[in-house]
């Protein structure tokens, strides 16, 4: 009897190794496949976790994966303008300008929903570097701006069996607007466009999400702002937090196979609208469309987006992007964004009769795959002031805070960002 129990605690652990084994894959392969098709054609961005689940790091006891990257870079302003004023830039302007970056770390830690009625997970980014001050959620030594750590995402995530399913977050997660994403890998340029320089970036709240049709997809939520910083309030003077909320909602569109060569396109539309944290009351609404189309053109996508920003206190902006993704090779791609923005003085820079400013710029990326794992890109943009005076570089080439003399920036950047 001994004998047969010592040969078959073997054969059983072996028999449970392969059973997990088995289970661990079938979750791999069940994202939302809706989810999936919008982030192909640019309209949702997947956590960096799952776009490269191959290199997860399975935990023995749990389904958490890990996962991130290292995003840096190089980039350089030609011409006689200086490096302080880039307005509408976010990544790559002043403070990034002729020189080498480390941009960001981001390390991810994720257990996805599965395919059970009462799924439950968590997600979390964790950004490290120079862009982790964009989150104004500096938690690890004191809220605010200006630190190199930061939470970009951290929320409980829950699933109801109500109808199709809804998808729950509540905690820390990215605004639901916008065609450009917040983590690099994640968009078709390096740089980001004005349409997300007035876009918000993250909330506080819950999220909801639900499935209406194969093609139809809504969500709605409450968050504690509209925008930026952990567990941040609004100071509404003479109100109570309670009843100062942001509110958010979208609709999501996939277009069917049956489309012909549109098919697999995808058209989105949201708003959000609340109060900015701290400070003198300032309400904030955000309105946003999207739409990626495939062509009849082999490897040839375009997308457009609409983005307009209705503020109290810096004034009202509204801004229009075209982009065009063209795969030349199995290793190359070419990706063209047209963006042009119109705002009141303040909005993007203080123009010099007080009145709206007119931002125009073209940008030219080339990504080209040489190593495994890694994201090689090489990037052009020129923009320009159409109305508003010379908004960009500094007096005799002067550094940060200096006058702009220039109605012209051009750069040239280079991008690399290794995925694990």
């Amino acid at each position: 009897m001994h004998i047969l129990l010592y040969w078959l605690e073997p054969v059983a652990e072996d028999l449970h190794l392969e059973h997990t084994n088995k289970l661990q894959e079938e979750l791999n392969m069940k994202f939302n496949q809706w989810t999936l098709a919008l982030a192909s054609v640019g309209m949702v961005s997947l956590s960096s976790n799952a776009l490269a689940d191959s290199h997860s790091v399975m935990s023995q006891v749990s389904k958490t994966t890990m996962s991130g990257y290292v995003d840096t870079s190089a980039i350089w302003g030609i011409g006689k303008g200086g490096n302080a004023n880039f307005p509408g830039r976010t990544n790559d302007g002043a403070g990034y300008v002729d020189g080498f970056n480390l941009n960001v770390v981001q390390l991810s830690l994720e257990s996805p929903l599965d395919e059970s009625e009462w799924a439950a997970g968590y997600g979390v980014d964790l950004w490290f570097g120079p862009d982790a001050a964009w989150l104004g959620s500096n938690s690890f030594f004191g809220t605010g701006a200006g630190g190199d750590l930061g939470i970009k995402q951290a929320y409980v995530a829950l699933r109801a069996p109500i109808g199709n399913g809804i998808d729950i977050k509540m905690g820390q997660f990215d605004t639901i607007i916008g065609y450009e994403v917040g983590s690099g890998p994640g968009n078709p340029n390096f740089s980001r466009s004005y349409g997300f320089f007035l876009e918000p970036f993250q909330h506080t709240g819950v999220l909801a999400s639900y499935q209406l049709t194969d093609e139809i997809g809504v969500s709605a939520g409450v968050a504690n702002s509209y925008g930026f910083g952990i567990n941040d309030r609004p100071n509404a003077i003479g109100q109570g937090n309670e009843s100062e909320k942001t509110y958010m909602a979208s609709v999501s569109y996939e277009i069917p196979e049956e489309a012909g060569f549109l098919g697999g396109g995808a058209l989105y539309a949201g708003i959000v609208d609340g109060l900015v944290a701290g400070g003198a009351p300032s309400d904030r609404t955000s309105y946003y469309a999207g739409a990626t189309v495939p062509t009849p053109i082999d490897g040839l996508a375009l997308g457009l987006a609409f983005d307009l920003a209705d503020t109290a206190a810096a004034g009202d902006a509204y801004s229009i992007a075209g982009y065009l993704s063209y795969q030349v090779t199995e290793k190359m791609t070419f990706n063209g964004r047209v963006d042009y923005a119109k705002a009141d003085s303040g909005v993007f820079f203080v123009t010099d009769d007080g009145g709206d400013s007119e931002l125009l710029s073209l940008t030219g990326t080339v990504d080209y795959s040489l190593w495994e794992n890694v994201i090689s890109r090489l990037e052009v943009r020129w923009d320009h002031a159409l109305e508003g005076g010379d908004a960009f570089g500094g007096a005799n080439g002067g550094g940060f805070g200096a006058l702009p003399d220039d109605e012209n920036a051009v750069t040239i950047a280079l991008n690399a960002v290794y995925q694990f």
